[in-house]
């Protein structure tokens, strides 16, 4: 599983970054999280807003940043 966070490294992003890890603890799986900051990269995705999580190449959340639950019902 690959997990991407999307954003030029605001403090909701390192939330977002924290919130992620947290959930792929509890739920024991194994992932790579990674950070976009390239600003080509995250419009590639159709970002607009930031903070923004892409699980598997599917953009999950944007503009938010989603709690731990939130984050480990969408990578069950």
């Amino acid at each position: 599983m690959k997990i991407e966070i999307l954003g030029m490294g605001c403090p909701k992003c390192k939330q977002l970054t924290a919130n992620a890890e947290a959930a792929v603890k509890e739920l024991n799986i194994t992932a790579e999280i990674s950070k976009v900051t390239d600003i080509d990269k995250i419009t590639e995705y159709g970002v607009m807003m930031t903070p923004a999580l892409v699980v598997d190449g599917a953009v999950k959340v944007v503009g938010r940043v989603p709690s731990v639950d939130e984050i480990k019902k969408m990578l069950a």
